[in-house]
């Protein structure tokens, strides 16, 4: 029986939480997203189905789950530093990145800036392949509204009507939201400084005319076999933004998920293992 273990590195003198499991030559590093997410969360449904093949590695970011939470301006930059960094701390010269919304903004600006350490390349949902948030003008505005902001999350706090009408804006069959999901995000919207970095990176990210991070002009750098998959109803990244970067990086791949949000490894655990799995065993074999 496969086990999940829980395991501490310090990276640049931060403690950082990291899911592992399973074994093997190959590492596959799993990045969640921002907001309420953690590795947890975002990863619990699939990681011991990897596991069985792979060893399997899913950091808590910095500012999110169990991991240390300084109050630092929170940038892509920042966390593409830090995963190189982690990579260091945990002895991998190389991983295979699977990254969901921010993190696979993250999976991506790392394989650009050290392809070196990227065997494979799985962006879910990815941020980094649109040129502006949905609602642009509105979520400049509200990101930099620190008051209302904080508000927001100490409301949510306090509220599982809330935290459930958050969930329902990235599921497409909220009948998947079911308690122990619900009871899960709440716990993490009731840590210390909950949001804190999330507010700090939308800040940084959320321009007045478009966002900060796009990478279509350079996908056509990356050089390791790449799989983009998304969520055919994901209201957050459309799909044709996935579309598109398929399009830019000759050689990629893309899967569709039908009839799912933005988070299709909770949604449609099933499905995205299967997906996954097919792409890791096949690109490995070339």
């Amino acid at each position: 029986m496969i086990e999940l273990t829980h395991q501490w590195v310090e990276v640049e003198g931060l403690p950082i939480h990291t899911l592992r499991a399973g074994s093997g030559k190959d590492t596959i590093l799993l990045l969640h997203g921002g907001g309420t997410d953690s590795a947890w969360l975002s990863w619990q449904p699939i990681l011991l189905d990897l596991a069985e093949r792979h060893h399997v590695l899913a950091p808590d970011l910095p500012g999110y789950g169990e991991s240390a939470r300084p109050d630092i301006p929170y940038t892509m930059e920042f966390y593409i530093n830090f995963v190189a960094k982690l990579l260091d701390a945990l002895g991998l010269e190389r991983a295979s990145l699977v990254g969901i919304s921010m993190g696979g903004g993250i999976a991506i600006g790392l394989t650009l800036a050290h392809p070196e350490r990227v065997q494979r390349l799985v962006p879910v949902d990815s941020y980094g392949l649109q040129r502006q948030a949905p609602g642009h003008r509105w979520s400049y505005w509200f990101v930099r509204l620190e008051t209302l902001n904080r508000f927001t999350w100490w409301l949510m706090a306090r509220s599982r009507f809330l935290v459930r009408v958050s969930l329902q804006q990235i599921f497409y069959d909220p009948h998947k939201i079911d308690h122990a999901l619900l009871e899960a995000v709440l716990q993490e919207v009731r840590k210390p400084h909950a949001g804190r970095a999330f507010r700090s990176f939308q800040r940084h990210e959320v321009l007045k005319t478009g966002l900060r991070t796009v990478y279509l002009e350079r996908l056509g750098e990356i050089s390791v076999p790449t799989l983009f998959i998304h969520g055919e109803h994901d209201p957050l990244v459309p799909l044709a933004a996935a579309r598109e970067a398929h399009q830019r990086l000759p050689g990629s791949r893309l899967a569709i998920i039908p009839r799912c949000g933005h988070w299709p490894q909770r949604e449609e655990p099933v499905t995205f293992c299967r997906v996954l799995g097919m792409f890791l065993a096949e690109s490995q074999s070339n």
